[in-house]
């Protein structure tokens, strides 16, 4: 062991927790190998206390099951591992029965920044509440109770709003719309879907252009082809991430709305099953 290391490992602890506090979660990790007084230092709730969002106690206050943990470095384990379920106590009213509107919260392992994912309930999308046009469904495969499945219309319209004081500052996020192509989909790449994303006086717009033949004639989502440059991506987990557009978020107190669309034609769609959008920094 080097001189330098010995000369830290004898100062208190609470000055080494400290320390150690000022880096990041990593390094933290990393000191922790360095030897016992190290690994004494950098697991204590002082350092990792650091690494939390101010707003945690409630975060997990609004989760939707039990949440436990044992110490702040096992909390921060979990909530940057695996998205919590929080209900925001925002219902709707919806065939006569009173409907949660969840999301899901996630710190980033890499920068430890918010992640949000707004469930399909949290979004306005036209004509959802009709049986006829929209399909609600619960699937044991999304990470939120229900999500909805396009039946057939021909327009199609999806809003989500967000604010900036959810997200983390000084951070460029993208916006993505987390859908699937059930097999019978149809009308979806007759003309290209608009998206959009707005924050105060910012507006970024495009087009995604989808290739329905050959995603139904390879069979599943990952052979699913786009003409163009924007288009969905695999995301690893049975979903698809259409980007709708990216910003950067300062300190202030602002709006997000994102939008997916194709208004303009005339031409029936259907087929699509959304999960959410989810906002998450940009790399």
């Amino acid at each position: 062991m080097s001189l330098m290391s010995t000369r830290i490992e004898s100062l208190p602890e609470e000055c080494l927790s400290h320390i150690i506090s000022l880096t990041c979660p990593q390094d933290a990790c990393r000191s922790s190998l360095v030897s016992c007084i190290f690994r004494d230092a950098a697991d204590s709730d002082s350092v990792w206390d650091k690494f939390l969002p101010l707003d945690y106690p409630d975060i997990i206050s609004n989760s939707v099951s039990p949440f436990f943990f044992s110490s702040k470095k096992d909390l921060y384990a979990k909530l940057s591992s695996t998205p919590l379920l929080i209900d925001g106590g925002r219902k709707v009213y919806y065939k006569y029965f009173n409907v949660k509107k969840i999301q899901t919260f996630l710190l980033d392992k890499y920068t430890n920044k918010r992640c949000y994912m707004l469930s399909a309930r949290e979004l306005s999308i036209t004509w959802s509440t009709n049986s006829l046009y929209w399909c609600w469904k619960h699937l044991l495969h999304s990470r939120f109770p229900e999500a909805v499945e396009l039946v057939m219309v021909s327009w199609l319209e999806i809003q989500g709003k967000i604010n900036t004081r959810m997200l983390s500052p000084n951070t460029t996020y993208g916006a993505y719309l987390v859908v699937q192509i059930v097999k019978r989909a149809f009308g979806l790449d007759d003309t290209p879907l608009e998206v959009s994303i707005e924050v105060g006086d910012y507006k970024m717009r495009g087009n995604i252009c989808m290739n329905l033949n050959e995603c139904q004639r390879q069979g599943g989502y990952e052979a699913f082809c786009v003409v163009g440059q924007r288009g969905p991506c695999p995301r690893g987990d049975g979903w698809l991430d259409i980007e709708l557009g990216e910003f950067y978020n300062d300190e202030g107190d602002r709006e997000v709305k994102m939008e997916f669309k194709e208004i303009k034609g005339d031409r029936l769609k259907g087929g699509l099953l959304v999960e959410g959008i989810e906002l998450r920094p940009k790399p």
